[in-house]
């Protein structure tokens, strides 16, 4: 049960400058890429270029290279994990994430799958043997997979059959899916072929886990997820991650957090030694990608996100890239690839102050020669306003 003893109150502009240190985004950090996936817990992948956006912005001398000769040497993976989307993790969290979340969306998203009767007569224990068998024989796209699938089952819903063997799997995109500057079709295998013996498999570590370690776990990734996230609330946290009853972690771990207010009353939990900045602490420019976990991982984003704004980040299933100014979403981005030039245009909701446009085509500028080829020729668009609304 909630303590009700009365606790500091955090503002949200006192929230927001945390978030933003947690997240790498008051000023870039100096980790190594795989030390910073790790810390952020994965990188939202719905598609492929994303996550190297978002090191883009949080890494000092990131370069989309390392990110990619990571994937290529399995050190980090891309897999359906937190809220069942597509995530980058490093090799550990893509199994133990993954292993987490299984009882949450992932779960749940096999049950609508069952509910709309396109795996009648399908026995689930057998399509995930099967399955397991042809990825573990070669990589397999979800066409080829399905086509073998309708073998077993000539009247299920093909569509049905490979969504289910995923949700059923711990099934990473093998690359070069995912790698910088090539490209590739989505391929499957599972995490015991992908890593092999040097990371623990899934299924292994789920045959001998009982009540005591999956606490254990749950509990340790709480801290983390504090760590990168915090200082949070029980939903924010279940939010991310797509779980429910995930209150029974923070209780126990209770003792050894520190507890907050919101403006609104919420219980906020966070660690003792985590960073809680100054709320006058500058907050500069940063371009982020779309579907970035800064935008995901609460469940009251009013710490980054107004609600005026929220509605226009969005567009049916597409989310668009967003930039930040003075820590707040402010506007939207997009880049024009033709051959020989890239345009970055700059969609502010607002208007923006002379300096403000200064840093934004500063950060921009900065963006642009991370992440395009060396010489490329690009230009910096700013969109005024008023020429959206008209």
């Amino acid at each position: 049960m909630a303590s009700t003893t009365k606790h500091p109150v955090l503002s949200r502009r006192a929230l927001n400058r945390a978030t933003l240190d947690r997240q790498l985004l008051l000023r870039r950090a100096p980790l190594g890429v795989e030390e910073a996936v790790a810390h952020l817990l994965g990188l939202q992948a719905q598609n492929t270029k994303p996550p190297y956006y978002a090191l883009a912005a949080r890494l000092e001398g990131f370069r989309p290279e390392q990110l990619s000769d990571l994937m290529e040497s399995r050190a980090v993976a891309r897999i359906v994990t937190m809220r069942s989307t597509v995530h980058t993790h490093t090799a550990q969290d893509a199994v133990a994430l993954r292993r987490l979340v299984q009882p949450g969306a992932i779960d749940r998203e096999l049950a609508i799958f069952v509910a709309r009767k396109g795996l009648d007569g399908v026995d689930l224990e057998r399509l995930a043997v099967l399955s397991r068998e042809l990825v573990e024989e070669r990589p397999r796209t979800p066409k080829q997979l399905r086509e073998e699938l309708l073998k077993e089952w000539p009247h299920a819903d093909p569509q049905s059959l490979s969504l289910a063997a995923r949700c059923l799997l711990p099934l990473v995109q093998v690359t070069p899916r995912g790698l910088w500057g090539r490209g590739g079709q989505v391929a499957l295998t599972t995490t015991d072929a992908w890593f092999g013996d040097g990371v623990e498999s899934a299924e292994r570590s789920g045959e001998k886990s009982g009540e005591g370690e999956e606490s254990a776990e749950s509990d340790r990734t709480v801290l983390r997820y504090l760590r990168a996230f915090g200082p949070a609330s029980v939903k924010d946290m279940q939010s991310w991650c797509g779980l429910t009853r995930l209150a029974e972690a923070f209780e126990r771990l209770r003792p050894q957090l520190l507890v907050f207010h919101n403006e609104r009353g919420t219980e906020l939990f966070d660690l003792p030694d985590a960073p809680r900045p100054d709320e006058d602490t500058p907050a500069p420019p940063r371009f982020l990608p779309e579907f970035d976990n800064l935008l995901l991982s609460h469940a009251d984003r009013t710490r980054v996100v107004t609600p005026e704004i929220r509605s226009r980040t969005w567009q049916g299933n597409r989310a668009f890239s967003v930039f930040l100014l003075d820590g707040l979403l402010a506007g939207l981005w997009h880049l024009d690839e033709a051959k020989d030039r890239t345009t970055l245009t700059i969609e502010p909701f607002a208007p923006v102050t002379r300096a403000e446009r200064a840093e934004l085509a500063a950060e921009a500028e900065r963006t642009l020669r991370i992440m395009t080829p060396p010489g490329t020729s690009y230009d910096i668009v700013h969109k005024d306003p008023s020429e959206q609304a008209a």
